[in-house]
């Protein structure tokens, strides 16, 4: 099977080399007829960053200030798909004054001289998309002052990746890669001379995909909540780009930012950012605001899940929860073994998190931060919840996808007295183990206490047989898991009461403080928080409740509250310092 993947992957690529080659003969335009405005938002910071000939791309920062872009892209081609996408560009508008706009001019140029001809790694359908809506949303700030003969070659440019773009679309990764592959071929169809023919295709199979990739509830495959963050920021700028052209977006279209808008903002912490799961991180500061504020939608929430996700929400404080089976097939090539995990916002600051997707640090680190450990939920030592399988080629890369997943996930909603009830459980242990593991979330109705129940359990006989030949692999001396609840790098722990409980200090001025029941004996230690812009990993500590599951059923109890002292109302006002700067 891999070899027929592998196979499949290499013919693909061949063909875009084919198809970039030959769309370099086609005739270009010679002009703009229209040009969206620019939509992406640039960060001020980085884009001066760049122009001090600081790079820094998925964790490497290389200080090189007499030299391009595109050397450190051949220095770090493990960073190509990042640089060939051109969202440096927003950061050098960002910047906006003569010297951003002349290195911008300089490095568009440098990609004609270089890539134009159908080489190198930029020459697939998703970055071919990415990269032609930032050049046209751009173009007036990298054309001006510029000579004909430079112009000429951009607007060849232009056509000929737009001419690519619509022959080897529909070999995009449906999802994601084929909402940017669509996004550029209707900017391009929309601004560029001679290129409108693409624009009616294009719109049919984005409204096609619109109905087939996102879900009546307004998910996604991937389940990856930064990932639906792009996919509706492409689908607002398309509706935008359509009404600015005095064009009508399809009612497909609109029908999925309706779906999607709600299940955004369920997924949104008190802090603003993104929950962590699958893959995908807080989202770019900005984008999610932009993204709601674009969609105009102001449907109340539906309740239930949200691609998969409980939000329970209290006061100040929102819990986020995985209760949901992970993403299947090639679907789950960044997916995480984080069933039951949860993460936990306090204001605007996060308390409990997940350690986050590992890829921009190696690919030791993305395989770490896919495993269950690297989640604030109950793990069996020496196994997650879902096991990596073999390689899949997605996007012409091998990549891992999950196996031996949960199947069944259970979850309940219960209305109390003094707060709210969530219940969910997964059955990815019964292979191995023949546990279930099941976790109980009491929140307070004032948002300062979250009392949890976390069980392994056996529920057939057939579970009980496989539990008592684990337990004989033993010696009878039990499974041991731990329950881990990973904390930001801003939440300052300590142990108290003698080893009976762990105080959580939030730089807001909040104190919580972690109790158990005595079952599991409890610890403060290192871990680590994973977030794509960083240089390395940032130190973190988790709190973790190691024991060992001896019978057919095996609780632990634990409780997250604030001090008595800590007021209801804080005022937190939170600097960009404290926030972390991107080089640290």
């Amino acid at each position: 099977m891999a070899k027929t993947q592998t196979g499949r992957a290499q013919r693909t690529e061949f063909m875009h080399k084919v198809h970039a080659r030959l769309a370099t003969r086609t005739r270009p335009p010679t002009g703009f007829v229209s040009q969206p405005e620019p939509r992406s938002i640039g960060h001020y910071a980085r884009g001066r960053q760049l122009l001090a000939g600081n790079f820094l791309f998925s964790g490497h920062l290389i200080e090189a200030p007499s030299r391009s872009i595109w050397d450190i892209a051949e220095q770090l081609p493990h960073v190509a798909a990042e640089l060939q996408g051109c969202a440096w560009l927003d950061d050098l508008a960002a910047v906006g004054d003569a010297k951003a706009r002349g290195r911008a001019t300089a490095w568009v140029g440098e990609w004609i001289e270089r890539f134009g001809n159908g080489t190198g790694p930029g020459w697939t359908p998703d970055l071919t998309g990415r990269r032609l809506i930032r050049w046209i949303s751009h173009g007036f700030f990298i054309l001006r002052g510029t000579e004909k003969p430079f112009s000429d070659r951009f607007y060849r440019s232009l056509g000929q990746q737009a001419i690519f773009l619509s022959r080897r679309w529909k070999t995009a990764r449906p999802g994601l890669p084929r909402f940017e592959a669509l996004a550029g071929m209707i900017y391009s169809g929309l601004s560029l001379e001679g290129m409108e023919r693409f624009v009616d295709p294009a719109i049919q199979v984005l409204a096609r995909d619109c109905v087939t990739q996102i879900d009546k509830n307004g998910g996604i495959p991937t389940r990856n909540p930064e990932e639906l963050l792009e996919v509706l920021t492409l689908l607002t700028w398309v509706v935008q780009a359509l009404g600015e052209s005095g064009r009508q977006p399809p009612e497909d279209v609109m029908a999925a930012i309706g779906r999607i808008a709600p299940t955004l903002r369920a997924l949104r912490h008190a802090d603003g950012g993104l929950a962590r799961f699958h893959g995908g991180g807080r989202g770019l500061d900005g984008r999610l605001d932009q993204a709601l504020a674009a969609a105009a939608v102001r449907s109340p929430r539906r309740g239930g899940l949200y691609m998969g996700y409980a939000r329970i929400a209290a006061g100040r404080t929102t819990v986020i929860v995985d209760a949901s089976p992970p993403p299947k097939g090639d679907a789950s090539y960044n997916a995480h073994a984080s069933t039951n995990a949860f993460e936990l916002t306090s204001g605007r600051r996060p308390l409990i998190v997940n350690c986050g997707s590992g890829r921009s640090f190696g690919e030791d680190w993305r395989r770490a931060g896919r495993a269950t450990p690297s989640h604030s939920t109950l793990g069996i030592d020496g196994f997650s919840s879902a096991r990596l399988g073999p390689p899949s080629r997605t996007g012409g890369l091998a990549q891992e996808i999950l196996t031996d997943a949960p199947t069944e996930v259970p979850v309940q909603f219960t209305p109390l007295d003094d707060g709210t009830r969530f219940e969910v459980a997964h059955d990815g242990y019964k292979p191995t183990h023949g546990l279930t593991h099941a976790r109980t979330l009491e929140l307070a109705h004032d948002g300062r206490t979250l009392v949890g129940e976390d069980l392994l359990t056996t529920l057939t006989e057939a579970d009980r047989a496989r539990f008592d030949r684990a337990m004989d692999s033993q010696k009878l001396s039990g499974i041991p898991f731990a329950v881990r609840f990973h904390l930001h790098p801003e939440v300052d722990a300590a142990t108290d009461l003698g080893g009976g409980a762990i105080s959580l200090a939030l730089k807001s001025g909040e104190v919580w403080i972690f109790r158990q029941d005595g079952v599991a004996t409890m610890t403060l230690e290192p871990s680590v928080y994973l977030e794509n812009g960083r240089l390395k990993p940032r130190s973190a500590q988790q709190v973790v409740l190691t024991c060992r599951a001896m019978s057919y059923a095996t609780r632990v109890r634990w409780s997250l509250a604030k001090a008595q002292d800590t007021p209801n109302g804080v005022r937190d006002l939170a600097t960009n310092d404290e926030q972390g700067d991107d080089y640290d």
